[in-house]
C-alpha cells in the first residue's frame, strides 16, 4: 500500500506546480479572444455604420427624386396641355393658310380690276397732277408681276392709291405748271379746290382761267372779280393766310354717258 501512495502524491505535486502556467496561458487566451472578438466587433460596427449611413443617404437621395419626380409630373401635364393648344393652333392656322391661298387667287384679280378703274378714272378726272398720278398706277400695275412682294403688301398699295385719290376729293393744293392756253404755253399757278374746280392765273394776276371738263382745254375767264378770288385761294392753298369762303365760277356737273 505504501508504494501506491508515493507516486499519487509525486502526481498531485506536479499538478499543483503545473497549474499556474496553464491558468496564465488559458487565461491569456481567453483574454486574447476577448480582445479580437471586441476588435472583430468594432470593426463589425463600423462596417454597420457605414452601412447605415450609406442607407440614411440612399434614403434622402430617394425622397428628392420623388419630390423631382412629382415635379416632372406636374410640369408634363402642363407641357401635354400647351401640346394639345399649339395642336389646335396649328390647326386653325393650316386652315387660314389655305383660306388665305384661296383669298389670294380671288384677290389678284380683284387689284388687277381695281388698277384698270383707277386707270380709267384718273384718265377721265380733272387733270391735276396727271404725270404723278398716272405715274403711280403705271408703277402699281408693274408691281403686280413682282415675286419679290407679297399679295398683301400689292393690295396695300393699291389700297393706299385709292387713299390717295380721295383725299384729293377732300382738299385744296396750288402749285407752278406749265399749260396751254389759247394755243400758247403759259407758266402759271394752278389752284385745285377738291375735284369742283381747277383754275389757274398768270404769275402777273392779270390773266385768270378755269380748265374745261366738256371741251377738255383751259379757257380764260373775262370776270375781273374772280381774280382776287383765285388769288385769295392760292394764297389759302399755299397757307400763306387762312381759310375763309370765296366764290369761285364750278362747271355744271353732267351725267356720264
Amino acid at each position: 500500500m505504501a508504494k501506491l501512495k508515493t507516486p499519487l502524491i509525486i502526481g498531485f505535486s506536479l499538478l499543483i506546480s503545473q497549474s499556474p502556467v496553464m491558468a496564465e496561458a488559458e487565461l491569456k487566451n481567453v483574454i486574447d479572444t476577448e480582445k479580437r472578438a471586441i476588435r472583430e466587433g468594432q470593426s463589425s460596427q463600423k462596417k454597420i455604420d457605414n452601412i447605415v449611413g450609406q442607407t440614411d443617404k440612399l434614403f434622402e437621395e430617394y425622397k428628392q427624386v420623388n419630390k423631382q419626380t412629382d415635379g416632372l409630373k406636374v410640369y408634363n401635364a402642363q407641357l401635354e396641355k400647351q401640346i394639345e393648344n399649339q395642336k389646335t393652333h396649328l390647326d386653325r392656322l393650316a386652315q387660314s393658310i389655305d383660306q388665305a391661298s384661296l383669298m389670294g387667287r380671288q384677290i389678284s384679280p380683284l387689284m388687277h380690276r381695281m388698277l384698270d378703274g383707277l386707270k380709267t378714272f384718273v384718265e377721265l378726272d380733272l387733270p391735276f397732277h396727271y404725270e404723278e398720278r398716272t405715274e403711280r398706277v403705271q408703277q402699281l400695275l408693274a408691281n403686280q408681276n413682282r415675286a419679290d412682294l407679297s399679295v398683301a403688301e400689292r393690295f396695300r398699295q393699291v389700297l393706299e392709291a385709292y387713299k390717295i385719290e380721295i383725299e384729293y376729293g377732300r382738299t385744296m393744293d396750288s402749285y407752278k405748271e406749265v399749260i396751254l392756253v389759247e394755243g400758247q404755253n403759259r407758266e402759271v399757278s394752278v389752284l385745285r379746290i377738291g375735284r369742283l374746280a381747277l383754275l389757274f392765273q398768270t404769275p402777273d394776276k392779270k390773266m385768270v382761267g378755269f380748265w374745261n371738263q366738256k371741251s377738255q382745254e383751259w379757257q380764260l375767264m373775262d370776270e375781273s372779280h374772280y381774280k382776287a378770288a383765285i388769288s385769295q385761294g392760292v394764297r389759302m392753298a399755299k397757307k400763306q393766310i387762312s381759310l375763309d369762303i370765296m366764290t369761285i365760277p364750278v362747271p355744271v356737273a353732267e351725267a356720264v354717258k
